[in-house]
């Protein structure tokens, strides 16, 4: 699978899992160099809290568009050290 944002490849991976429909990716299949760290965060009431990066790409910003749970809650532990994508973001098969 592949996540593409303005004709970039975010992130590769065949590692893929899927929460409620949206695909994690494997931290280091992700181009961290494309990514600005950000402050917002979102609560799941079982997830947990999840932190968000901006993507970066040819000077264009897309605020919040990826986001992680850093220390998720047992029942989403399968998602630890993935980052999901939105807000245009297209995942694609490779």
């Amino acid at each position: 699978m592949r996540a593409i944002w303005k004709d970039k490849v975010i992130a590769e991976s065949d590692d893929i899992v899927t929460v409620e429909g949206n695909s994690y990716f494997p931290a280091d299949s992700v181009r961290a160099e494309l990514l600005k760290p950000s402050t917002h965060r979102t609560e799941c009431p079982w997830k947990g809290t999840a932190h968000y990066h901006s993507l970066v790409v040819d000077g264009a910003v897309n605020e919040n568009a990826a986001w992680f749970y850093p220390a998720p809650k047992p029942a989403a532990s399968e998602i630890k050290d993935r980052i999901a994508f939105w807000k245009g973001v297209k995942i694609t098969a490779q």
